[in-house]
């Protein structure tokens, strides 16, 4: 079915008012910088109205993506058809288990890094190690996201989805969207990855071109709408120094320009940052985009940058590894919109 603007406007206009906006540029709302406009932006507030939005486009078959606060999301230059949604509810609540423990709810929108100083100045722990990573504790959990030895699966008993899986076009028979629970063991959580993550998988091709997986009608089809975190009970004081500590640390190893976060994942033992480094990405550039020199598995826009200059860069350096350690780097990064493949450009 053919997305037309002006009607999807309209119809979301009632519901969503100033939060609904056409031609909206994505570079806006990307931690790189970079990417064209969507056809239709909204900012979803609560979790009934994702809900209702996810049925809406479902229903009328109206491509939607949704995203938590853009880190490490590539939007190509031509930028995303249809809607882009971005969860910014960002409740939570504590509920004690005992004297040392209790259980943290949390909706997906809520920011990570913030949250780490909240719980520090009510003397909670275990989720402080997330102090230096950007993003929500939604795109965290997509990840497996982790710093200092740790990793929030650690921390994970249950999580909520909305399943759009029903929605997919290809499918014969159509089903509206439902809310399943996923306990720690159904998630599939492994170094830097989980069943989202596996959903989402970027590959690179014989010719050395990155390939996004086929976008589906809702993506992601399974959307994270809240997660059940352990925490423990903890001195604030001790705490405090513990952010000290990984701030600093993180600091040291990370360039001194605004996070990027990450391009490729770490290989087994080896860092990711040293074999660019190894092979002469430190430093290397493409137009206005900059692998950093300091550490060259960040990705830089030095202002004005666009997306197709920063994927030159990925291919280049996963060209480079490739060739010299025979080791298939993994994109951290998640490449959004209207990529035209490389090598099939006219």
């Amino acid at each position: 079915m053919t997305f037309h603007t002006d009607t999807a406007y309209q119809a979301l206009l009632p519901h969503f008012h100033e939060r609904v906006r056409p031609e909206e540029p994505l570079a806006r709302h990307s931690t790189f910088g970079v990417g064209g406009p969507a056809d239709l932006w909204v900012v979803v507030e609560t979790r009934n109205e994702l809900i209702g939005l996810v049925t809406m486009c479902a229903e009328r078959h109206w491509p939607l993506l949704i995203l938590g606060n853009g880190s490490n999301s590539l939007f190509a230059d031509a930028g995303v058809r249809g809607i882009v949604a971005r969860v910014a509810f960002s409740s939570y609540q504590l509920e004690q288990e005992g004297p040392q423990s209790a259980l943290l709810i949390a909706d997906a929108g809520v920011n990570w890094p913030r949250l780490t100083y909240e719980l520090t100045k009510q003397g909670w722990g275990g989720l402080t190690f997330g102090v230096g990573i950007p993003g929500t504790l939604g795109g965290a959990l997509v990840s497996n996201a982790g710093a200092h030895n740790h990793e929030i699966g650690e921390v994970v008993e249950w999580i909520e989805i909305l399943d759009a899986r029903g929605a997919d076009e290809s499918l014969q028979e159509f089903s509206l969207p439902l809310i399943r629970r996923y306990q720690h063991d159904e998630l599939d959580l492994s170094y830097r990855s989980s069943r989202f993550r596996a959903q989402r998988r970027v590959r690179f091709d014989d010719a050395g071109h990155a390939r996004a997986a086929s976008r589906q009608l809702i993506e992601p089809p399974e959307m994270i709408l809240q997660l059940g975190l352990h925490v423990m009970r903890t001195e604030p004081g001790r705490l405090s120094s513990l952010l000290a500590t990984y701030k600093q640390e993180r600091e040291r190893s990370e360039p001194a320009h605004p996070r990027r976060g990450s391009v490729f994942q770490d290989a087994s033992e080896e860092q990711a940052s040293l074999l660019l480094a190894q092979v002469g990405m430190a430093g290397k550039t493409m137009g206005q985009a900059q692998m950093a020199r300091d550490n060259p598995n960040y990705l830089l826009n030095l202002g004005g940058a666009r997306a197709s200059d920063m994927m030159a860069l990925i291919e280049e350096a996963h060209h480079r590894v490739l060739e010299r350690f025979s080791l298939d780097l993994q994109l951290d990064v998640a490449l959004l919109g209207e990529w035209e493949p490389r090598g099939e450009q006219p």
